[in-house]
């Protein structure tokens, strides 16, 4: 069964969003590759999201209402999921946490594990009512998917 991440990380007021926005884009090929020797992540994907605009679509504006917001499904438990994180897409974090509001205080997550992990239950918006529902259409892992192909 997958469990749902939607983490919600609210930038730093006054940011450069082109910055945020090169930063997201370095790191997409590193992520991608992690995620997959991770081998327990369905699907995930990392948003730019504007608060102040009706659709969430970034305006391009700086504001105060800018959120990097990552949404994944995942295998297994949530503490195996984010010790997964930390040992392979740690520098990731390392590289956004830094124009996150409270994130420079977790950087680097290998040496603040349990503050990370707090820090990713505190916000994400999966975990809080009324968005704890998850449909999944499969009961299969993606290792069972994998070994399928």
């Amino acid at each position: 069964m997958a469990s749902p991440l939607t983490l919600v990380m609210p930038v730093i007021p006054g940011t450069n969003l082109q910055t945020v926005a090169a930063t997201l884009e370095k790191y997409q090929p590193q992520l991608h590759e992690a995620l997959t020797s991770i081998g327990t992540v369905h699907y995930a994907r990392t948003l730019l999201l504007d608060g102040s605009t009706p659709n969430f679509q970034p305006s391009g504006k700086s504001g105060d209402s800018y959120t990097i917001t990552v949404i994944t499904e995942y295998d297994g438990s949530f503490d195996a999921y984010i010790h997964d994180f930390v040992a392979q897409v740690g520098t990731i974090f390392d590289a956004l946490l830094q124009f996150v509001v409270g994130g420079p205080a977790l950087i680097p997550v290998s040496n603040n594990v349990t503050a990370f992990q707090a820090f990713i239950a505190k916000n994400d918006a999966s975990q809080h009512q009324p968005n704890a529902g998850l449909y999944q259409a499969y009961p299969y892992t993606v290792q069972k998917i994998l070994a399928a192909l």
